[in-house]
């Protein structure tokens, strides 16, 4: 695919504005010096808008919008359940999960879990998401991205690589949290209309003179087998999508453990002027993951048709882009690097969060004190430098840890969903169950990577995701049972449930409502 002067004048122009629209909305007024908070949390200062557009442009990436559209074509609509179902996720962490964050004034996942249990677990985990959020993910998003890149435009992929790691550092590393929030309304802006654009011209294609109602219509006539939510269980696709299980089962286990526990999404929350901003901005987000598989995977959709003999179906989405006139392309491909850049940039920053606040700041005489003018001057500066740390770690390790083959991506990721049981059992308790213990807790984390391990090895044929739900109801009885066994003493826990209220506002309850309402029609049209 060949890049037009009108595509790379686009591109061009995302690449200088998006970078200067960051500096802008992150200058501190009057001179002031950023503190922790600034940096961190953008002043716990954001709107609603800023909450629910930055959670969704730090979920989605260039290798998920690639890779959904491959799953459209391969499998169809039932890999909407992934967006559909976390638009239910959302509502149920704005409601109960939020209040009691926001309460306790927690601003890291690992600061909960040592002001519930203790200590130690607040250290293991930090260490631990560290890892992840470094070696897997970070290197995942730009590794993919950089693939995405290369397969569209044709860029070399090391240049992509460095490239969008680079601008994804330089454009979030003074001003933080608030650098990437507040500029994510433009990135879901521009990735939200590139996606509908190839969405239209593509069913327009389909329709020919009917239009896009009619290259629609068409699409679910004459590809049937595509608009089934549910898989039946002789469906070749069944192990990766297992019928029920993503209405009632494992996919519970993920999406709670990713919406709701995973500090590279709630910190956005967490950072909410108030918890009626952050609720508003989750019910926000919550109506974009319903749009989300009009943007990905319909286009993946309708390549079957207009390329039915794609070796793969990853080039399902690159390919339905050679469909875009000039200027158009250029637009749609600015969409992809705003995706790569905005959860890159996203994951850059929870790192640096999680070792300034959770470790450095813990462990350093400095700091354990009483925090001062200078001493919030060098956490700010620990949290640069470690973002360009992690980040340069992640571009070299990228091309040896995923270079090999996909088998060896697709191990990595299963691997790091040998810990999602565990945590998600570790912070469902750690709310709602007083007597939970961190013996209880420590246990359901090992039992969490020692049963998924087991199951793999000795149980194959076990979908991914029912598997994550056996796993979990095992972690859960073991934290349950060594908690009554191995009770904590009384001032481990400092979480306090006074003055929470699960009570919302009627604008979230209504628009709850529509949330579910929408989700119970669309199973229904295609069930």
């Amino acid at each position: 695919m060949t890049l037009t002067t009108l595509d790379v004048m686009v591109i061009v122009a995302y690449a200088i504005g998006i970078f200067g629209l960051a500096q802008w909305v992150s200058r501190e007024k009057g001179g002031k010096a950023k503190d922790s908070a600034d940096y961190f949390l953008a002043s716990k200062n954001l709107p609603w808008w800023a909450i629910g557009a930055s959670l969704i442009a730090a979920n989605i990436s260039a290798e998920q919008i690639v890779g959904m559209s491959g799953s459209g074509y391969a499998i169809g609509l039932a890999i909407a359940s992934y967006e559909w179902m976390a638009a239910l996720t959302l509502l149920i962490v704005g409601k109960y999960f939020l209040p009691i964050f926001i309460r306790n004034e927690i601003f890291t996942m690992p600061q909960f879990l040592e002001q519930r249990y203790g200590t130690n677990i607040r250290t293991l985990m930090a260490i631990f998401w560290l890892a992840l959020y470094i070696f897997v993910n970070l290197t995942s998003i730009v590794w993919l991205g950089s693939i995405a890149v290369n397969k569209v435009a044709g860029v070399d992929q090391d240049v992509a690589l460095f490239a969008l790691g680079g601008f994804a550092l330089l454009y979030q590393l003074y001003g933080g949290l608030k650098a990437v929030a507040l500029t994510d309304i433009v990135q879901v802006t521009l990735l939200v209309l590139g996606g509908l654009l190839i969405s239209g011209i593509t069913l327009s294609e389909i329709g020919g003179d009917a239009g896009i109602i009619g290259g629609f219509s068409r699409l679910t006539s004459e590809l049937p087998g595509h608009f089934d939510m549910i898989l039946t269980a002789d469906n070749p696709f069944y192990k990766d999508l297992p019928g029920i299980s993503v209405l009632i089962g494992g996919m519970w286990i993920a999406n709670l453990s990713y919406w709701g526990f995973n500090q590279y999404i709630i910190q956005r929350a967490l950072a909410a002027k108030s918890l009626a901003e952050a609720q508003k901005g989750i019910v926000f987000a919550a109506f974009l993951k319903l749009l989300m598989p009009v943007i990905v995977v319909l286009p993946g959709i309708a390549a079957v048709m207009l390329a039915p003999d794609l070796v793969k179906p990853d080039e399902a989405y690159p390919t339905m882009m050679r469909l875009l006139p000039a200027g158009i392309l250029g637009l749609v491909f600015a969409a992809l690097m705003a995706a790569v850049v905005a959860s890159t940039a996203s994951k850059i920053n929870s790192i640096a969060t999680i070792f300034t606040l959770d470790l450095y700041a813990k462990f350093s005489p400095a700091h354990a004190g009483e925090r001062t003018e200078a001493g919030e001057k060098k956490l700010v500066l620990v949290g640069r430098v470690v973002a360009v740390i992690a980040t340069l770690l992640a571009l070299i390790t990228a091309r040896p840890l995923l270079g090999g083959s996909d088998q060896a991506f697709q191990f990595i990721q299963e691997f790091s969903g040998f810990f999602t049981p565990g945590i998600t059992v570790i912070f469902l308790l750690g709310l709602f169950w007083k007597r939970a213990s961190e013996a209880g807790a420590i246990a359901a984390a090992v039992a969490s990577v020692g049963f998924s391990y087991l199951f793999k090895v000795l149980a194959p044929s076990i979908p991914f995701m029912d598997r994550m739900g056996i796993v979990f109801l095992i972690a859960l009885a073991l934290a349950v049972g060594l908690s009554l066994l191995m009770p904590a003493t009384a001032d481990k826990d400092r979480i306090t449930a006074e003055g929470v209220s699960f009570r919302t506002t009627t604008s979230f309850n209504v628009a709850s409502g529509a949330v579910i309402a929408i989700l119970i029609a669309l199973y229904a049209t295609w069930w």
